[in-house]
């Protein structure tokens, strides 16, 4: 019976994938189906009860859809970890993650609410070169929104690389016992406030929402993931628990990375609406904001609600 019971153990944690990552101990899945099958035909042979008889069938079944199913072609696979495996992911690292979200935003509001009372602080933030090229990219006048020039293929591309790469060192900080996550996100909440408090007070905050809405929802909560993902990488090191250290790191690098692709998928998404959505001047701001709605919307429903009740692992 514990022989019984074990196989269906290790066939139900097979037919899962953890959304942690880790690899399962099930190893032993094919030899308990081979003993379980020699015992099922001595049972028909012996004429035991047909109520063990149909356990073990019910058993060697499930055994047998677990060892012999089709494996998921890498479509599908992709698929089913930005559906439901990274939303998964995400909300088990939750603590990291609000930790993450409070030193990006708290920065941010404060910083541009700061600017809205003392207006010369931006000086101090920003050198005139920068504060002139910012007030030009979103002057109500210009043709395009968020940049001087480029292509919108040439833009998306150079999104791409700009905010992969500060995913990449977000999260790659987070080695410094997750001081150096820490300071990213605190610097970039700094800047993005000052900027739009800056905007916002010499009468260019219209362009500069209308160009930030649509896209932030995947630009601004990706960079808040990548933070969580090297929070929780430093936390392994400073408190590895039972494990050493390097275990505990190896287990947070592996987090951590998996959390880092689901990032690069939305930066890419990001990229694109922003080189060819956000850019366009022409689009009425109800429509902009309308779109931000949905796309901010999607987002937090696809990260809340993803993989529940999908037969996935938390």
């Amino acid at each position: 019976m514990e022989q019984w019971l074990l196989l269906r153990a290790g066939a139900s944690r097979r037919a899962r994938r953890k959304a942690s990552g880790l690899a399962l101990d099930d190893t032993a899945v094919p030899q308990r189906y081979r003993r379980l099958c020699q015992q099922l035909a001595l049972a028909r042979e012996r004429g035991y009860s047909p109520q063990l008889l149909q356990r073990l069938q019910q058993l060697m079944q499930q055994g047998h859809s677990v060892l012999y199913r089709t494996r998921p072609t890498r479509w599908r696979a992709a698929l089913e970890f930005l559906v439901a495996d990274f939303p998964l992911l995400v909300r088990s690292q939750a603590r990291s993650m609000w930790v993450a979200l409070a030193m990006f935003a708290l920065p941010a509001i404060a910083c541009f609410v700061l600017v809205q009372v003392y207006p010369d602080l931006i000086h101090a933030l920003m050198d005139n070169r920068q504060i002139a090229a910012m007030e030009r990219m979103y002057d109500p006048a210009a043709e395009r929104l968020g940049r001087d020039s480029g292509t919108d293929w040439m833009m998306f591309g150079h999104y791409i690389l700009n905010n992969i790469s500060i995913a990449l060192r977000t999260f790659a900080s987070g080695l410094l016992a997750g001081l150096g996550t820490l300071l990213v996100l605190l610097f970039n909440g700094v800047t993005i406030g000052a900027v739009a408090g800056h905007l916002q007070h010499i009468g260019h905050g219209g362009p500069f929402w209308r160009f930030v809405a649509g896209h932030g929802a995947f630009e601004l909560t990706a960079i808040v993931i990548a933070g969580g993902a090297g929070l929780q990488l430093g936390m392994k090191l400073l408190a590895p628990g039972r494990r050493s250290r390097l275990d505990a790191l190896v287990d947070g690098g592996r987090i951590g990375a998996r959390l880092c692709l689901g990032v690069a998928f939305m930066l890419l998404v990001a990229a694109f609406i922003e080189a060819f959505w956000s850019s366009i001047a022409e689009v009425p701001a109800w429509t902009k904001f309308g779109v931000a709605g949905v796309l901010w919307a999607g987002v937090l429903l696809w990260l809340w609600r993803g993989g529940r009740g999908g037969g996935h692992a938390h």
